[in-house]
């Protein structure tokens, strides 16, 4: 698939088969997100992996009961290093620039993902302190998302977009 071809079939995937994801397919993955870019190449981000069924069982009670978080294969957890970003950046980096960069990674992930043949979904909806507390992270590492990852058992069409007229200004709002 060239570019344009992953990033119009990606999709948010939330049902998946049983088929497992390989460690060496979510490395890939992984380092998809490591390659995004970064404020000040900080790179600001922790990645964890979760694949026991208790630990993703917490997270999907603390995703709003989202069953996909425990269904899939893998979750991926993408933080934000707030201290790494605050050391060259000062405040502005810890509340802000981490967690653009995280957003980059993640995407990044994503689409690395469709170009395998997978399906994943960006849950952004939890309550970060008990997703802190179920990883055990320290303070400064913030969950930004949850990946949920593995082998698509459905691959809905592509939602409704916004019209481009309606995104898009001059510099004369």
């Amino acid at each position: 698939m060239d570019g344009e071809e992953v990033i119009k079939s990606r999709r948010t995937i939330r049902k998946f088969t049983e088929e497992d994801v390989s460690d060496e397919t979510v490395r890939k993955i992984i380092e998809a997100g490591m390659l995004a870019p970064s404020a000040g190449n900080m790179q600001s981000w922790e990645f964890i992996i979760v694949r026991d069924k208790t630990t993703k069982y917490s997270l999907s009670q603390e995703a709003l009961g989202q069953p996909h978080v425990l269904e899939s294969p893998v979750t991926i957890i993408v933080a934000a290093n707030t201290k790494i970003a605050e050391k060259k950046y000062g405040s502005r980096g810890r509340e802000v620039y981490c967690f653009v960069s995280a957003g980059a990674a993640i995407q990044n992930m994503l689409l690395m993902a469709v170009s395998l043949g997978l399906g994943a979904a960006w849950v952004g909806s939890f309550k970060e302190r008990s997703v802190q507390e179920i990883l055990k992270l320290p303070a400064e590492v913030r969950p930004v998302g949850i990946i949920t990852l593995g082998h698509p058992a459905d691959i809905p069409d592509m939602p409704k977009r916004r019209a481009y007229k309606e995104m898009v200004h001059n510099e004369k709002w």
